[in-house]
């Protein structure tokens, strides 16, 4: 369990503000200190794990794919062109299996149609991050916690003409990564907030062929705090852009290559003064470090977001190092079996995830399952061998819900 000790534990130092980190004595390093490595974090980071296989199959692509009970996630604004009236989704991935075996994430999805032009939707996201042991200076297991998080959303969404909806979700964000535990140094507690989602997705059919585009916001909402309310760190507000666009080769084979580009909209980690010995320099008026280049993470949320564009310490390169790209193709035989494969990349001076993902699909009648496993480029890498599951329940077409209430 050291290994699990040390995943938790570097969840909460992520959350920690600088001011804490600075009032070390001579860090041996902070976030942000390797001029060619900045690698952004957040708390909650898992509201940005794929939480389906269809899009885990296809590269973590998305935001402009047909709709299903996951585009809560990806696209709030899809869900008005589901083509059946009522359906839910459930999800399970076991998660960094490579090296925890007790950790996962579940989502439970469903979505109810109100009319050709508007829909709601609900979902649950449960992220199990396994048990850990606490124990005292001398090893003595002090007792044991099985850290959670979790994330539960009110989905809206309205067509404004017959090619364009958009989107609106709420959410609500709840972490317990330590129980309250509390050291000599921390005093630790769960953590709470709330964000919203605003989407907008346009679907365009020509004869032989579908084009669509979409582009969401995600997680707009209040900073999160495992500590006290001075210590505040972003959540992972994200900006998502893409485009889908399918081929209907006869009437049986149909093919869709997707394209999706994403940003965090959260401050970028500066690189602060050292002196001679490489110590950080600290202003003593302000007991602040002293920034090189970029500037100060610690900023009110409306900065924070819309300052993410500009706040890179090496300018317009790297803020282009930290758009990921994620591309990815599913063929479709007489909608019932679909095969899917992607491709994720990340720049490595960001994070370095570059993957490939392979799936399949199934539908019969209103069920269907789906299935995404993850083939990493370098090797033991914690995300190798992922697996994710779907299971899909679809009820009522809308042709036929809307004969029925024609009939009558």
């Amino acid at each position: 369990m050291n290994s699990k000790l040390f995943l938790i534990l570097s969840l909460i130092a992520v959350s920690l503000s600088s001011s804490i980190l600075f009032a070390q004595t001579s860090p041996p390093n902070i976030v942000g200190q390797n001029d060619d490595r900045r690698v952004i974090t957040t708390a909650v980071p898992f509201l940005s794990i794929t939480p389906d296989a269809r899009a885990g199959a296809m590269g973590d692509v998305g935001v402009a794919t047909s709709a299903d009970a996951n585009s809560i996630h990806w696209n709030p604004a899809k869900l008005v062109f589901i083509d059946y009236n009522i359906g839910f989704s459930l999800s399970y991935s076991p998660w960094l299996s490579k090296i925890i075996n007790d950790m996962s994430l579940s989502y439970l999805s469903g979505y109810y149609k109100i009319s050709k032009e508007q829909a709601i939707a609900v979902s649950l996201r449960y992220f199990d991050l396994g048990d850990i042991f606490f124990t005292d200076a001398n090893n003595i297991q002090q007792g044991r916690f099985n850290p959670k998080e979790l994330a539960i959303d009110g989905t809206y969404s309205r067509k404004l003409s017959e090619e364009l909806a958009i989107g609106v979700t709420a959410r609500y964000v709840h972490s317990n990564l330590t129980g309250n535990f509390t050291s000599s140094t921390i005093e630790a507690k769960p953590g709470n907030t709330a964000s919203v989602d605003i989407a907008v997705y346009y679907t365009k059919e020509y004869q032989n062929s579908n084009l669509s585009f979409g582009a969401n916001m995600s997680n707009i909402g209040a900073k999160l705090s495992y500590s006290n309310e001075a210590n505040k760190d972003f959540i992972p507000i994200n900006l998502r852009m893409g485009s889908a666009y399918t081929m209907y080769l006869d009437p049986y084979n149909k093919v869709t290559f997707a394209l999706d580009f994403n940003k965090l909209m959260v401050p970028t980690p500066p690189v602060y003064a050292r002196d001679d010995n490489g110590a950080i320099i600290v202003d003593p008026e302000t007991n602040q470090p002293v920034i090189e280049r970029g500037k100060d993470p610690n900023r009110p949320l409306l900065s924070g977001m819309f300052g993410s564009f500009t706040d890179a310490p090496d300018g317009f390169s790297e803020e282009m190092q930290e758009i990921m790209i994620a591309f990815g193709g599913e063929y479709w035989y007489n909608n019932t079996f679909s095969g899917r494969i992607g491709y994720f990349y990340e720049h490595s001076n960001k994070g370095n995830r570059k993957y490939l993902t392979l799936g399949l699909g199934f539908r019969y009648n209103v069920f269907g399952i789906d299935f995404a496993y993850l083939v990493p480029q370098q090797q033991d890498h914690p995300l190798a061998e992922t697996l994710r599951f779907s299971l899909i329940f679809n009820f009522q077409p809308e042709s036929i819900a809307d004969n029925s209430v024609t009939d009558e």
